[in-house]
């Protein structure tokens, strides 16, 4: 009799546990482990150009235009080519399809561009949306294969800067400016020269 009423008690006393049990979780929920992805706030960017990781750092010079862009001058300050001189313009830039034998070959080029677009922090990757531009122009006796005088110019060809080396190269060449005036000027600022003759 002892027997059947303990385990009567026993019952009731599970039934009690269990039903308490359910009441506190329905009362009280166990939190549940939730996969968060941080919100990372992304590097502050011009033109798609990384700032905070890039080795080189482009400058926009004019927000409304897209092509207004400056290399790193710590990068890309610009070399001459050492063998034209002003003495010799006849002979080397001013002469018709001089810049043909001094370009470097596209392989050459295209691997620097690959490695600068890396170095400029570019966020598009893509080579075609890039011009690998001589700083200093081979028609204004740019160093060729010199890596300082070569960038990434953040957009393809003819662009404004194309306008000015045209126009700076008349100039040399007509006498009216001379080789490292031009070179300077190309230099310093050339989007303030596009701005002058446009």
């Amino acid at each position: 009799m002892n027997y059947k009423r303990n385990l009567f008690l026993l019952i009731c006393l599970f039934i009690f546990a269990v039903g308490g049990f359910f009441y506190y979780l329905t009362q009280n929920p166990i939190p549940q482990k939730i996969s968060v992805t941080p919100t990372i706030s992304p590097a502050n960017t011009v033109l798609g150009i990384s700032l905070s990781s890039a080795k080189c750092h482009a400058t926009q010079v004019n927000a409304s235009d897209p092509q207004a862009v400056l290399p790193d001058p710590n990068c890309t300050p610009g070399e001459i080519d050492p063998s034209v001189t002003q003495d010799n313009l006849s002979s080397t830039i001013c002469h018709a399809g001089y810049t043909q034998t001094v370009r470097p070959p596209v392989s050459y080029t295209n691997n620097l561009k690959k490695q600068q677009i890396i170095d400029y922090g570019y966020q598009d990757t893509n080579m075609k949306d890039y011009e690998e531009d001589h700083f200093i122009s081979l028609e204004l006796g740019g160093g060729p294969k010199d890596p300082q005088n070569l960038w990434p110019e953040p957009h393809p060809s003819f662009n404004e800067k194309d306008t000015v080396e045209n126009y700076l190269h008349s100039q040399v060449c007509l006498g009216k400016l001379s080789l490292a005036q031009a070179q300077q000027e190309i230099t310093k600022n050339w989007y303030a020269v596009y701005l002058q003759i446009k």
